[in-house]
């Protein structure tokens, strides 16, 4: 082909595309500042490497691996409504590392995908900013990421995030699933609000009603209430393991109580939950959920945390030592329930 037809033929950039790189080294540039912030000693490659680096923390002899992934779900929506990204990003770091403490995994590592139609840098970096601020209330180095975009596969403007959490525990302190016993003693750490399970119901409320996000609950806008990022227990639960032995921990996230307390009660053994919903943490917010939806307790108490956003169990022995812990911490903990010898045809959970 000669060049005078070489030149007549139009180039189609990758930028044409959809794909713009130069957005992405913006991107990368802008974020470096904090997520250089959460790097703990162990790690040993540098921020932009094709692949982290770790050493095992020097104080475990027998160290086991803990992994878990997560999303932030449709809340993502409501933070574009408000156009406010800052708190989904410690959402998604909350997400992964609660589930990695409930086997008495300390956090170590964090990585994060952020997938969109067009970067718009000032928007991903608001939410970046948010998972560097997650990772170091949770004591983790956020080591790397895959930022993507597809053009034509998403809406305009939207985007969706998921994050990978590693973890390491020593295996003689491994909390295993089903440790506790019949007698223990269950207390509940507050939620912090609605955390990120049950979005798509909130949103449909919101929707089919036609409520604004500014409408106030005790005096502060909905949307506000709503966007309140997720508790991350890793600080308050590592205090407590110094102290004492808990018997188990259930992160009280998708499918509320009803799925999440069956997963640590062994087959002889159910809850018995002290249902005074009322005196739990964020109760207006949740009793005008339920209201607004017209939602049966069931229905709740199988979708939403209603103010729960953590359960930890101890033998009895060690309720004083927990509890006075909890308080010095400024934490907002009670006694919910307790455990129990199952009989034939007893639910895992009973209510009272």
């Amino acid at each position: 082909m000669s060049n005078k037809s070489l030149k007549k033929k139009k180039s189609i950039t990758y930028k044409e595309s959809g794909v713009d790189v130069e957005a992405g080294y913006e991107f990368v540039k802008k974020i470096k500042k904090e997520v250089l912030k959460t790097k703990r000693p162990e790690i040993v490659s540098e921020l932009g490497a094709f692949s982290a680096i770790s050493k095992i923390p020097k104080n475990f002899k027998k160290p086991l691996l803990v992994t878990s992934t997560d999303g932030v779900g449709t809340k993502i929506e409501i933070a574009k409504q408000l156009r406010s990204y800052d708190g989904i990003g410690i959402d998604l770091v909350a997400m992964c590392v609660n589930d990695l403490i409930t086997c008495g995994a300390e956090p170590l590592l964090f990585l994060d995908y952020f997938v969109t139609d067009n970067l718009n840098v000032k928007v991903a970096v608001e939410v970046v900013k948010g998972i560097a601020d997650g990772c170091k209330l949770a004591n983790c180095s956020l080591v790397g990421g895959e930022t993507a975009e597809h053009p034509d596969s998403f809406p305009k403007g939207s985007f969706d995030l998921a994050g990978f959490a590693l973890g390491i525990v020593e295996e003689k302190n491994l909390i295993k699933a089903k440790e506790a016993n019949e007698n223990d003693i269950l207390i509940g750490l507050p939620s912090s609000g609605v955390h990120s399970n049950g979005f798509s119901l909130i949103r449909k409320i919101i929707k089919d009603k036609n409520i604004s996000l500014s409408k106030k609950i005790n005096g502060v806008g909905l949307g506000k209430r709503l966007l309140t990022p997720t508790t991350i227990y890793s600080s308050i639960i590592f205090k407590l393991l110094k102290k004492i032995k808990l018997t188990s921990i259930v992160n009280i996230t998708g499918g509320g109580f009803i799925e999440n307390i069956p997963r640590i009660l062994k087959d002889n053994l159910m809850a018995e939950i002290n249902l005074n919903r009322n005196d739990w943490p964020n109760s207006d917010l949740f009793a005008w959920i339920q209201s607004e939806a017209n939602l049966s307790n069931q229905e709740m108490l199988s979708t939403f945390n209603c103010g729960i956003g953590m359960i930890i169990s101890v033998k009895p022995e060690d309720i004083k030592v927990v509890l006075k812990t909890l308080k010095k911490e400024n934490q907002q903990a009670k006694v919910i329930g307790k455990l129990k010898k199952k009989r034939r045809n007893n639910p895992p959970i009973t209510f009272v």
